[in-house]
């Protein structure tokens, strides 16, 4: 059995600010780079899935959110030696103005179509023991679908998800913590990873 996080990309791995066209203009949440590290020095699959509508949107092409996703990874090795063990991400929106990427999906959350690419790539993935972390309300509904643990960060669009004025909840999330890095401690200690050191897999 291996535990996967799976991990949403704005908001709750990095500052959100919106589609972000510069490149440099992508920073981490601190504690985020250690945060990851501790998944990793546990066993645990640390998996990226984002929805990246810009691509759909007209606002860059698809180079763009690969140099976003790269500046990410190298942020996290270079704070903490850190790494995602694998990224996934959507640049569909059926409304979307670029013929290409104006599609409906399956990979877009709340849809799982992530979580099941992520599964054909590591079919050892436990999804019932596993956890989505986001900042939305699509993350926690993506966490369900799929069949594991939302977590529901107060980072992002959270705070605003919690107090009802931003997109709504299906249902309460399993848990609910103040950033990604409170989480992962959280967890771990939970699974008695954190203060042993024992792997989840």
């Amino acid at each position: 059995m291996t535990i996967a996080f799976f991990l949403d990309r704005d908001g709750t791995l990095n500052v959100e600010k919106g589609y972000i066209r510069n490149v440099q203009d992508l920073e981490l949440i601190p504690g985020v780079a250690q945060a990851v590290r501790r998944l990793n020095d546990a066993g645990i699959l640390a998996i990226l899935t984002t929805n990246q509508t810009g691509a759909a949107r007209g606002f860059y092409d698809l180079t763009h959110i690969h140099a976003l996703n790269q500046r990410l990874q190298d942020l996290l090795l270079q704070e903490a030696g850190a790494h995602l063990d694998a990224v996934y991400y959507c640049p569909h929106l059926g409304k979307g103005i670029v013929a290409e990427f104006a599609v409906d999906c399956q990979c877009r959350k709340p849809e799982p179509g992530m979580i099941q690419q992520a599964l054909g790539r590591f079919p050892e993935i436990d999804v019932s023991s596993s956890y989505v972390l986001g900042d939305k309300a699509s993350d926690v509904a993506f966490g369900k679908q799929a069949g594991c643990k939302s977590v529901l960060l107060k980072t992002g669009y959270g705070q605003r998800v919690l107090e009802g004025k931003y997109q709504s909840l299906p249902e309460p999330p399993d848990y609910v913590f103040d950033d990604m890095p409170q989480a992962v401690l959280g967890i771990l200690s939970e699974l008695g990873l954190y203060k042993t050191g024992l792997t989840a897999s």
